[in-house]
């Protein structure tokens, strides 16, 4: 999401494909269109946009985590929010579950193939602090950067007096599209490190 354009959803097998051929990485091409004409509409007025950037971590294996300390979802909410300009992270519905029952947000288990899986993602890949298997699902607020060339209110701490400020020089009018590989980045150290933890990946076997 880019403003107030929101993507639909994609199927996962077209997701990696579609965000390669759009400046903002979005998978929803329909959107994408309306999310660069938002952006450039936002820069010619000498402001700028925030979003919302979600990432899909797939092929996870079962277990990664902890039930209470070195929780996988703590790890990674707390990475996500040292990215700069983050302003919140949610996991899987996140602050969706609120004005839920819980009979509505439960992801119901089912064997398929002899192989254990969930009817729905609600809880985005990690119930209980631990990886269940199902895709990994985070989404963080970008709020709109802050140096704008619109002319706004300031202060000065030497004077003490109320001034205006107007930024010059080059400025992102939406750095959403710069942060979908930071987070992807982020995810990929912290599941990293607790596939080396559980066991999932040894040191020894790295090459480097």
């Amino acid at each position: 999401q880019i403003g107030d354009i929101k993507a639909k959803k994609i199927p996962y097998d077209e997701i990696k494909k579609n965000i390669e051929m759009n400046p903002v990485r979005c998978a929803d091409l329909e959107a994408a269109k309306e999310m660069e004409e938002l952006i450039l509409a936002k820069k010619s007025q000498g402001d700028s946009v925030g979003g919302i950037v979600e990432t899909i971590a797939t092929n996870i294996p079962v277990g990664l985590g902890e039930p209470v300390f070195e929780r996988l979802d703590g790890d990674l909410a707390r990475i996500l929010m040292n990215i700069g300009a983050v302003k919140g992270v949610e996991i899987g519905m996140g602050f969706g579950v609120v004005d839920k029952a819980a009979s509505q947000i439960n992801d119901e288990y089912y064997i398929e193939d002899n192989t254990i899986k969930t009817k729905t993602n609600n809880s985005g890949g990690i119930v209980g602090g631990m990886s269940n298997g199902m895709p990994i699902i985070s989404r963080i607020a970008i709020k709109p950067t802050p140096s704008i060339s619109k002319c706004q209110n300031t202060i000065d701490i030497e004077s003490m007096e109320n001034k205006k400020i107007e930024i010059k020089g080059r400025h992102d009018p939406c750095i959403c599209p710069r942060v979908t590989v930071v987070a992807e980045s982020s995810t990929a150290i912290v599941l990293a490190d607790h596939m080396i933890r559980s066991g999932f990946i040894h040191p020894s076997n790295l090459d480097g």
